[in-house]
């Protein structure tokens, strides 16, 4: 059966751990589908990882669109969330309806992702969900805000941590199904999924999340560059490499065909 977002707050219940990776094309999407994944996430990371950006901030609506277009031919069984863009959705929240509809009704999407949990998201969030637009939250470390927070741990002091909390709890009532917390503290990352009866899922935030997220190129080895609390399962970067120069070897020595 394809997952729903009431089953992820039933697994947080139950201990189930929730497992979560990134997903740019359809071929990518298939797999992890197919592997059993409970959620595929089309994040704006794609932005990097695809599209060859420095940062998350120059993605478009129009390109989360595409890629997420492509991922939902993939996916059958996982619950397809994707990342509202920056500046699709900070404006207002007539804003982030418009944007979130959009991924809901031309990409079949399941819900959405954004970031941040002061007051003003908080409120959007509210008005995403009134709408019937389920919502995911992201607090801590929030790429979309590199040129204020930079890429450090966030939530370090007794008061940033409070702040994240509050913000969090903030995003539950709103009526959020779940939030990522990104590179903050193991024991701010366990509070927090203590305190909220919603599911947290973890990127560098610990073993006591109800789950955990990591950018696939990154899981699978083929970024250039990774976080620090990212986990590499196979280096696929080298053994495409070493296929290619085979492959190119071969041809250059009339091997191949």
């Amino acid at each position: 059966m394809p997952v729903t977002t009431r089953q992820l707050r039933q697994w947080k219940q139950q201990g189930r751990t929730i497992v979560t990776l990134t997903a740019w094309d359809y071929a990518l999407a298939a797999i992890l589908d197919q592997a059993g994944v409970d959620i595929i996430l089309v994040g704006d990371s794609l932005a990097m990882v695809a599209l060859g950006y420095e940062t998350t901030l120059p993605v478009t609506l129009t390109e989360m669109l595409h890629h997420a277009k492509a991922v939902r031919r993939g996916v059958k069984q996982a619950l397809l969330v994707c990342d509202l863009p920056f500046l699709t959705y900070q404006e207002s929240p007539q804003q982030a309806i418009h944007s979130a509809g959009r991924l809901l009704k031309e990409a079949g999407v399941q819900a959405v992702k954004l970031e941040g949990g002061y007051p003003t998201i908080a409120e959007t969030v509210l008005r995403l969900t009134q709408a019937g637009i389920p919502v995911m939250g992201h607090v801590g470390l929030t790429p979309q805000s590199v040129h204020q927070l930079g890429y450090q741990q966030q939530g370090q002091t007794d008061a940033a941590g409070q702040q994240i909390l509050a913000e969090a709890i903030a995003l539950e009532q709103a009526g959020a199904f779940a939030i990522v917390l990104e590179h903050i503290p193991a024991t701010l990352a366990a509070q927090i999924t203590q305190k909220l009866t919603i599911p947290t899922i973890g990127i560098g935030a610990g073993p006591h999340c109800n789950g955990q997220v990591l950018v696939t190129a990154d899981m699978l080895g083929l970024s250039q560059r990774q976080p620090p609390f990212a986990k590499s399962y196979m280096n696929l970067r080298d053994q495409i490499t070493q296929a290619v120069q085979q492959y190119s070897t071969e041809v250059r020595s009339h091997q191949f065909p």
